[in-house]
């Protein structure tokens, strides 16, 4: 049997308490810049994928559409890893606001109330609004020819803040745009108001069948824009990667595959 002095036994305890002690350490140190480096690089984006075709649940799992190659495209741009979370579209701004997301794409308008309590990048999409109609429709054409009906739109967009304005109107809200045209389709209100991008591509694919645009005219002029909680240090990567990509042509690239057309040119800032 191997006895051990009372001296040396606590030397011998206490040294490997301190090894132990410099293992734990070593190994916490060692695993906190790692963790760091990695949530540095990922941005959190969060969308409504209701709205194609710019963001639409894919049928094989996952997300497809506009906004969702063009966000992609702009984080490999910008060495960022682009995680999705999908999210209503009125509830969007709140998570930016609370600072559970760092950035949102989802068709959303520049505004001058949204910026507020938002930033905005530079425009990405040139768009408005306009009215669907069924097709054997022919006076309903403009917002004054629609006083007094009932309309219906996404709640959240610049589409019912529009509808707010007709004089007389009946205002139904929808959680989202594809909704509220099948409300149109079934003869339950007399008109949407919605994006036009988005209502040309629900009634082009075929999904709604029975509808048209009723004018060629667009109700408004409208810019999309990423949105990022207010001042973050975020908009000036996206922005730079957003410029990268219309200038080498990958944006064009994008924009004809969704819409099978050369981009417009787009202003530097969003007219307010």
């Amino acid at each position: 049997m191997i006895r051990l002095s009372r001296f040396r036994f606590l030397r011998q305890f206490l040294l490997g308490v301190l090894s132990l002690v410099c293992v734990l350490t070593f190994a916490a140190c060692g695993s906190t810049p790692s963790a760091d480096s990695g949530a540095s690089n990922v941005l959190k984006v969060a969308t409504e994928p209701a709205f194609p075709p710019f963001e639409s649940q894919a049928a094989g799992g996952g997300l497809e559409g506009f906004d969702i190659d063009l966000m992609n495209a702009i984080g490999e741009a910008a060495g960022l890893t682009i995680e999705f979370e999908s999210l209503p579209f009125d509830g969007i701004i709140p998570a930016l606001q609370a600072g559970t997301v760092d950035a949102a794409i989802s068709a959303m308008t520049i505004t001058a109330e949204r910026s507020q309590t938002v930033s905005f990048s530079r425009p990405y999409f040139k768009a408005g609004l306009a009215i669907a109609v069924r097709e054997n429709e022919t006076g309903l054409t403009s917002l004054d020819s629609l006083k007094g009906k009932r309309i219906a739109v996404q709640i959240g967009t610049t589409g019912a803040e529009t509808a707010k304005q007709v004089e007389g109107a009946q205002v139904r809200t929808f959680d989202s745009a594809p909704l509220a045209l099948q409300e149109l389709a079934n003869g339950n209100v007399d008109a949407v108001i919605n994006d036009a991008p988005v209502t040309l591509y629900a009634i082009n694919s075929g999904n709604i069948a029975g509808l048209k645009v009723a004018d060629d005219q667009l109700l408004t002029e409208e810019f999309y824009g990423i949105a990022l909680p207010k001042d973050s240090p975020n908009v000036e990567k996206v922005n730079t990667a957003l410029g990268t990509i219309i200038s080498n042509g990958k944006y064009a690239e994008i924009y004809k595959k969704w819409f099978n057309a050369a981009p417009p040119t787009l202003p530097e800032a969003a007219p307010l």
